[in-house]
């Protein structure tokens, strides 16, 4: 017989429960704190859980909706935070024990916009260090012994053991969609810009992006919405961020099949081997709008390009810890940084304008491709927990700020999830979200 614990449910089947009132906030909350509470030695997805606080934010929710008030999209709904996102309720230590003990004055524009549309902030979850890649102590849930991936480790791990529904983390490199995949549930990246930084730690501006994990491409629309807003504290926002992701998702999967491009790329080299059988699976699955085509020429340079941008900003922002207060640092936060205050101004010059380069050629592509799908990851979580895993699919798409979605639809010899990566055109979430929906329900 299924489990039918209120933690178990999508968000929208249980904003719908608590709507027809067979379900309240304080119920799901607390379902999701006994879950996080039995598997909290086994998966560790929490750096800050503070259970009074988070019921007393779900029965203030209860009330609000007995006394017939005007209530948000996402009211009554728990969602966890990673912890390089300011609350002015919480601490938040950025991953470090340098930030340990921080309490911000104020929220961050996410918690902020979070609260205001009824959600129910349950906790922070655990990042790597300053959201780079020196591990926590969150194990993949599916397999004790293997990695979550990073950097948003507790906040794809606590969605994927069912102790909350929702959750937000952020990528510079493939912090998002890597974790989602190991893990198996659903993680999207929006188009660069759309969602505010303002109160976000941060490591490389041009690359940082905030980012949302649930069970459902429903589920993640809905707080797409809420959190695509724009913010004059954050320089980098679009001036329309807006994805309409909700009617996107309403709408449903187009009629006709879209144009379907797989590319392999240069970071094919990191594939393991029942990778190429397996999305060889995938192409013929989705039928003859599906084509492999090569990736290759300028785009054999990307992942350099990518290196270079992120670790010269990296340095701007944590050059100073570095320099400084080294013992208080992750020695992995050491080694990942050591040769980045030997880029140029020159080396960081030219990797911006051939990312430029670059997205004029993907932007190209996308005149006769409607989505692009790839591997979210190599393949299976790897085993061991000193490493969160190689982000080689992601760091293309991040240094391009293009929209990507991971559908958790392949399992591999081990019977660890494997996510499909599907990228959209900038600025083109909604048709994203559309021709998501058809690829999975083909898949």
């Amino acid at each position: 017989m299924p489990d039918t614990s209120p933690n178990r449910q999508t968000a929208s089947d249980a904003l719908k429960a608590m709507e027809n009132g067979t379900l309240t906030s304080r119920e799901l909350v607390d379902a999701c704190l006994e879950q996080s509470d039995a598997r909290d030695e086994a998966v560790g997805a929490w750096i800050h859980l503070d259970p009074d606080l988070a019921r007393r934010a779900a029965d203030a929710a209860d009330a609000k909706r007995a006394a017939g008030e005007t209530l948000g999209p996402l009211h009554g709904l728990p969602i966890g935070l990673k912890d390089i996102l300011d609350t002015s309720d919480m601490p938040t230590a950025n991953g470090s024990r340098l930030h340990a003990g921080r309490r911000p004055a104020t929220d961050s524009t996410v918690a902020h916009l979070l609260r205001k549309a009824g959600a129910v902030i349950m906790g922070k979850t655990v990042t790597t260090e300053f959201a780079l890649s020196a591990p926590g102590k969150t194990k993949n849930p599916h397999d004790p012994t293997r990695t979550p991936g990073g950097s948003s480790s507790g906040s794809a791990a606590s969605v994927a053991d069912f102790q909350v529904p929702l959750s937000i983390g952020s990528q510079t490199g493939g912090s998002m969609i890597r974790p989602a995949s190991f893990c198996g549930i659903y993680g999207y990246k929006p188009t660069f810009g759309c969602i505010s930084r303002a109160g976000m730690s941060p490591l490389a501006r041009p690359l940082d992006h905030p980012g949302i994990y649930a069970r459902s491409l429903e589920d993640i629309a809905r707080v797409g919405d809420v959190l695509m807003q724009p913010d004059p504290a954050d320089f980098d926002m679009r001036a329309h961020p807006n994805g309409n992701l909700v009617a996107a998702v309403k709408a449903g999967a187009p009629t006709e099949a879209p144009r379907i491009a797989f590319v392999k790329g240069p970071m094919w080299t990191a594939a393991e081997p029942y990778m190429e059988d397996l999305f060889a699976g995938v192409v013929d699955t989705l039928g003859s709008s599906a084509k492999e085509i090569e990736m290759t020429g300028i785009f054999d340079q990307a992942l350099d390009c990518h290196v270079t941008v992120m670790m010269a900003n990296i340095i701007v922002n944590l050059g100073d810890y570095i320099r400084d207060t080294p013992e208080l640092l992750h020695p992995e936060t050491l080694r990942r940084t050591k040769d980045s205050f030997d880029i140029s101004s020159e080396d960081y010059i030219k990797a911006i304008e051939f990312r430029d380069t670059i997205a004029a050629a993907v932007n190209q592509m996308f005149n006769n491709w409607d989505v692009i799908i790839t591997p979210a990851a190599p393949g299976e979580a790897p085993l061991g927990l000193e490493s969160t895993g190689n982000a080689i699919f992601q760091k293309l798409w991040t240094l391009l700020g293009t929209p990507t979605v991971t559908l958790p639809k392949l399992t591999g010899p081990n019977g660890m999830p494997i996510g499909v990566q599907v990228i959209g055109r900038v600025g083109h979430d909604a048709d994203l979200f559309r021709n998501a929906l058809w690829i999975e329900g083909a898949l």
